[in-house]
């Protein structure tokens, strides 16, 4: 019963009040930053149950003094019980979505894969297109880029590249972005202006940490090469780049984008974190492998989740059938609309499942 429940999270909330006023917790640096921590997340929840348990208190009140001797009392209470009955009903289907379990990955770092897909230099220049998005969208929400490695082609394009967002909550703010994205213009070396499909994937990872997934140093094979592509002064003459393969399941990163072969390395079993990481994830949740699948594909441009349209100057969802019509902004890292109507949608489709 929701009641029973949003009490139990009012009790916790005070219990933890009460712990971190304690001057035992306050001289335990990790327990007062535990316990802090999960005040933050629950505090949306505790401002909602509040307001149900006040609107449940006047239904209450109201449906006596409707049922009462008092002619006055009745009339009053009779003109507020429908409106607080549909007040109630809006806050307690509002209290059943925070009361859902959290993904615990949501508030990892994320590690981000575009890759180039059908379209050739056009789908490059596309995959760069996305890369500025995710970029823009990080710059305006506090968090953080840092390129592991990337492939740039001579015209300005991508042919893929591989960064870290980090800062809280990184993960579950970009996770439904992860899918085959299309793009429908004419390119700058159309002469005859006809509209050209391309296509980019983009894979987003949650950030393992190194407790999470043990690498024993005998299980990689570490080769290290020559730097290629535009790098500045000194990118191309020491062998700094890093390749690194995980033998026992063949995965392999590299990563080339610094000077120093052993910040290459670290960013390099970064990435490979993440993936082992999402790997394992993947064996265990049978829903999220087919989840995963079906967003990723293989980079054709008929496995889509989201069409750019710039002659239209439309983004279409095709997951959730949400067309907005402000292109230029989309691109500009304006994505939380559209975000939040994944993640809205999500929300109900949990709730259906319950």
């Amino acid at each position: 019963m929701i009641e029973t429940r949003l009490s139990e999270v009012l009790q916790r909330y005070e219990g933890i009040t009460k712990d971190l006023a304690d001057p035992a917790v306050i001289a335990d640096r990790s327990r007062f930053q535990a316990l802090a921590k999960e005040r933050g997340r629950v505090e949306a929840l505790v401002t909602k149950a509040r307001e149900y348990f006040d609107l449940a208190r006047q239904v209450r009140d109201d449906e006596e003094a409707a049922a009462g001797s008092d002619a006055d009392l009745r009339e009053i209470a009779a003109a507020e019980l429908p409106e607080l009955r549909d007040r109630l009903a809006r806050v307690t289907e509002e209290a059943k979505v925070l009361l859902l379990p959290k993904d615990s990955r949501d508030e990892k770092n994320a590690i981000v894969e575009i890759r180039a897909g059908t379209g050739g230099e056009e789908a490059a220049l596309f995959a760069s297109d996305l890369y500025r998005m995710y970029s823009r969208f990080a710059e305006e929400h506090g968090l953080r880029i840092s390129v592991m490695d990337s492939s740039p082609t001579g015209t300005g394009g991508l042919k893929e590249i591989v960064f870290a967002v980090e800062g809280e909550g990184a993960f579950g703010r970009l996770k439904f972005e992860r899918g085959v994205h299309r793009v429908q213009r004419v390119p700058a070396t159309e002469a005859s202006g006809r509209i050209h499909t391309s296509a980019a994937t983009v894979a987003v990872l949650p950030e393992a940490e190194e407790f999470e997934i043990e690498i024993r140093p005998d299980e990689l094979r570490i080769d290290v090469y020559r730097a290629s592509g535009p790098g500045g002064q000194g990118v191309n003459t020491t062998d700094s780049a890093v390749r690194v393969t995980h033998i026992p399941t063949g995965v392999v990163v590299t990563c080339q984008d610094e000077r120093s072969q052993h910040k290459n390395k670290a960013k390099a079993l970064r990435v490979l974190r993440a993936r082992l990481w999402e790997a394992e994830e993947e064996k265990r949740t049978k829903e999220i492998a087919q989840s995963r699948k079906a967003m990723i594909g293989t980079g054709d441009r008929s496995e889509k989740i989201r069409t750019y349209n710039f002659p239209q100057g439309r983004v279409t969802d095709h997951r959730i059938g949400l067309t907005l019509h402000k292109l230029d902004r989309i691109l500009a890292g304006e994505l939380d609309d559209l975000l939040k109507a994944l993640h809205d949608a999500e929300q109900l489709a949990r709730l259906e499942k319950k």
